[in-house]
């Protein structure tokens, strides 16, 4: 009976779990877990847009100095525009400020004008001019964006030693076309299991475009000098026109800022804010100091030869040519993602428009059980999808958009 005795008591003193102690545990961690799938959404569904920017926005710039004598500290100048760009546009005054001004958790330039009336107790004539004004611009974003984000990828195909003669002009409008198609089919299955899809293959590109930034950073470390902004002031003072020119292929580095806004509704501030400042803003700024030190390097080797620098795709030259195929395939990917940006705020901005009356009804379906803001409008979808055909059939090259590009963006983001 003695030996008994322990194993008596032990059975007495044990206790069975309280369900309410187990489930105050476990409430944390699931909602760790939803934060983190929210966030990881996020990249497929909001950052698409400003993640893809580095096919374009510097290659574009750069294009713009054609015909101008390059020097070193240009190629400081342009990079470092971008980076403030993304610094001082994207995450003080979107990420970290605007996102705050949420209107029942909505946000976009609408959401933004109903704040303002609601501030001064009346609509006014310029509120509601400046609203209508902003939101015609992003629609225009909205047509613009998927148009020019895919067919930069495709055009990537051109700088494969083995397919380059082989890519014409019809032939990237032609899959840009019928990717543009399976995009906006795949809308109504709605945000959530978009984003589920989406967000992981959007981490590999970030992913992708860090490593590709990094690998040639080395290539001239003076790159770094960027960050300093009297480069980029410099720049503006001694190139004039040209350089206006080349602020605004510089700004679409930060195409989709407004879309992240826009987006807010669908996926909530905080795990916006954390995707921007851990992945992407980091991303972003390690491959626009490796396309620029990979220029810097090109204008060396050109000074020695006493020849002018050469306008170059910059991003898919970087890659070994033995990787360029997969890096293209991955950048069509991303680019269909980017369009995702603002399809959805469109979306967003739409259901707002109707709420204030500015819009009649359109059939709004909800996608999500938890989120009140993940919706699918069809015929807004339908919509769309005849704008930006419309524009790749037209325009037929990523640079004949380029002007177009920034005037809506940089509208939009002065109205806000």
């Amino acid at each position: 009976m003695a030996l008994e005795a322990p194993a008596q008591t032990a059975a007495h003193d044990a206790k069975p779990a309280d369900p309410a102690a187990t489930a105050a545990h476990a409430a944390p961690a699931k909602s760790r877990t939803a934060f983190v799938g929210l966030a990881i959404g996020s990249l497929g569904v909001v950052f698409g847009d400003i993640g893809t920017s580095p096919l374009y926005a510097f290659h574009s710039a750069m294009t713009t100095m054609e015909g101008e004598a390059v020097r070193r500290a240009d190629i400081y100048g342009i990079v470092g525009l971008a980076l403030w760009a993304l610094i001082m546009v994207v995450t003080v005054k979107y990420v970290l400020f605007l996102m705050r001004a949420d209107n029942k958790g909505e946000g976009g330039v609408l959401s933004l004008m109903a704040l303002a009336q609601r501030a001064i107790g009346r609509r006014t004539t310029a509120l509601f001019t400046l609203g209508l004004i902003g939101a015609a611009l992003f629609y225009g974003d909205a047509v613009i964006t998927p148009a020019i984000s895919v067919m930069s990828a495709i055009e990537g195909l051109r700088t494969i030693p083995s397919l380059g003669h082989s890519v014409d002009t019809g032939l990237v409008v032609a899959i840009s076309v019928a990717i543009m198609l399976g995009l906006f089919f795949v809308q109504s299955r709605g945000t959530a299991r978009v984003g589920a899809f989406f967000g992981p293959i959007m981490l590999i590109w970030f992913l992708a475009i860090v490593a590709l930034g990094a690998s040639h950073v080395l290539d001239d470390p003076r790159v770094l000098f960027a960050l300093n902004p009297i480069y980029g002031v410099e720049f503006l003072i001694r190139h004039g026109f040209v350089a206006f020119l080349v602020l605004g292929s510089v700004f679409l580095c930060v195409t989709g800022a407004e879309a992240l806004y826009a987006d807010m509704g669908h996926f909530g501030r905080w795990p916006i804010q954390a995707s921007w400042l851990f992945i992407c803003l980091p991303a972003l700024m390690l491959n626009y100091f490796g396309q620029g030190a990979y220029a810097l390097k090109a204008l060396a080797i050109a000074q020695a030869h006493h020849q002018a620098l050469a306008s170059q795709d910059w991003f898919f030259v970087m890659c070994p040519p033995v990787m360029r195929l997969g890096l293209v395939i991955l950048a069509v990917m991303a680019s269909a993602i980017a369009s995702q940006a603002v399809i959805t705020g469109a979306y967003s901005l739409t259901q707002q428009a109707i709420q204030l009356g500015l819009l009649p009804r359109f059939e709004i379906r909800h996608t999500s059980e938890s989120l009140v803001g993940q919706i699918y409008m069809p015929r807004v979808n339908l919509l769309l999808l005849i704008g930006v055909v419309l524009l790749v059939v037209l325009f037929r090259s990523s640079s004949a958009l380029a002007s177009a590009y920034g005037i809506a963006v940089t509208g939009t983001m002065v109205v806000t």
